[in-house]
Parts: structure tokens; C-alpha cells; sequence
């Protein structure tokens, strides 16, 4: 019985193409078996497996066979195999990725927000700067301009990457980096999204800065985003494509 049709990437990992895969529980048993063994014998390291939504019945015979759950998307599972004690296996994502925005207009009045599902009647609302999590392939200097909007209905334009914040033991045990941004309004009336924010008002900085039920890491980050310029969006000539790549530098230290 043939090897399953596989690549090979740079780091002695085998790839076994998705497709490939027969449907048939049994006959795929025993072409990974035939499979593993030619693989070892050619120095392979690790297998990296891809199981389709559509090939699910699959899954039990590769874990019989030895895989791991590695990582998995809507209608995919990957899992591993070390073909060799030790062989090294880079963990998939650890991190998650968010931005909030610091939106101050001419009055000096910071945009915040209030969320449901931190309110609680008996006590003050906890505000805090309006943002969210990255979408996936969306750059960070577009993520904050979109969450502000979305909660709040307020246009802004990227002024500057001020400070971040790094935090483990998050979600699912992963961890999460916060960026904060200062923004430029360009417009007032605020209009609410009434599934997460309870309340958005703009609010006097130094009310903000004095409010007991504002977090002291909430207070530093709106003063340095008055105090520092930051970073800024610099694009790199001729260093990848500016789609995919987006680059902060201190102002005026463009290429």
C-alpha cells in the first residue's frame, strides 16, 4: 500500500495532504501505519496531521496511531506526532490581542464606556476606554478605530501606539496583550452598542483621573497617552507587503 501523499517543511516535519486522506476508517488505518514507518525511516521528525470536519471518522485512528490534539479551526483538527523522542513541537497560538482607545476632544473630555455585564446597581459604573479584541488579519491601527466605533458610534482617526499591557492566565489559560491607542474624534454624538455597553458618556480627564471606581492601571494609561507622543504607523519600503505588515516607530524616524 502506497505512503500518503505528503510535504515536508524546514524544521524535519512531514505534512500529509488533507485530501489525500482516504474516507474509509480502515483503509486509512493502514496507510498510516505503512506511512509512519516510512517516515521514520527517512528521518522525519514530527507529523503534522490535518483532519477535515468532512474526515472526523478519522480522528480515533489517529489517535490510536499515537497523534495529539494540536490546534483545530471551524472545520479542521490538527494533531502531532513525534517520530522521534524530543523532537520539538512549536505551540500554536498563545496569546490573544486587543487595543482600546484613548479619544480626547477639544474640551478635554475622555471617551469611555460602561459595560453590562460589569454592572452592578449597588455601586458606581466602572467606566473604562472603549475597545476590544483583533480580528483575524485586521491591523491593530484599523481594530481600535472599529471597536470605538461599534461600541460607541464615535469616528476616530489613529493618532498613536502609547503604551500595552502583557497579561498571563487569560482565556482558555492563554495569554493577552492589551494595546492602548490615542485616538482623534471626529465626531460627538454618541450612539451606543446596546448588547455590551450599558452607558458611554464623554467625561472631563481630571473627573476621570479623580473618580475612585476608576482602576489605577485605567488612570495611567489615559495619562500617558496625554503625556507621550508614542508610536506611530511607519510603513518600511520595500519590507514585505503592507497588508500584512504593519510597523510603529517614534515620529519622524521614517526611512
Amino acid at each position: 500500500m502506497a505512503v500518503l501523499s505528503a510535504t515536508e517543511n524546514p524544521f524535519g516535519g512531514v505534512i500529509p495532504a488533507p485530501d489525500g486522506l482516504d474516507s474509509d476508517p480502515k483503509i486509512f488505518s493502514e496507510q498510516l501505519e505503512r506511512s509512519l514507518i516510512s517516515w521514520r525511516e527517512d528521518g522525519y521528525l514530527v507529523v503534522w496531521l490535518e483532519i477535515t470536519h468532512a474526515l472526523a471518522a478519522l480522528i480515533p485512528v489517529a489517535t490510536t496511531a499515537g497523534f495529539r490534539f494540536h490546534h483545530s479551526g471551524e472545520d479542521y483538527l490538527m494533531l502531532t506526532l513525534q517520530l522521534k523522542d524530543g523532537a520539538f513541537i512549536p505551540a500554536h497560538a498563545s496569546h490573544y490581542i486587543g487595543a482600546g482607545g484613548v479619544a480626547i476632544n477639544e474640551r478635554d473630555e475622555l471617551l469611555v464606556v460602561s459595560e453590562r455585564y460589569h454592572r452592578d446597581a449597588s455601586r458606581p459604573p466602572r467606566f473604562k476606554l472603549p475597545g476590544g479584541a483583533l480580528h483575524e488579519g485586521e491591523h491593530l491601527a484599523e481594530a481600535v478605530v472599529r471597536e470605538v466605533q461599534e461600541e460607541t458610534g464615535i469616528e476616530t482617526v489613529f493618532d498613536a501606539l502609547v503604551c500595552f499591557r502583557h497579561w498571563h492566565g487569560y482565556r482558555y489559560g492563554k495569554s493577552d496583550i492589551y494595546f492602548v491607542c490615542r485616538l482623534r474624534p471626529l465626531s460627538e454624538q454618541i450612539t451606543i452598542q446596546e448588547e455590551e455597553i450599558a452607558e458611554s458618556r464623554w467625561m472631563p480627564v481630571q473627573e476621570y483621573l479623580d473618580a475612585e471606581h476608576v482602576s489605577d492601571f485605567n488612570k495611567q494609561i489615559v495619562m500617558a497617552a496625554r503625556q507621550h507622543p508614542g508610536i506611530v504607523p511607519t510603513p518600511l519600503e520595500g519590507y514585505g507587503d503592507p497588508e500584512r505588515f504593519e510597523f510603529f516607530l517614534p515620529p519622524g524616524q521614517e526611512a
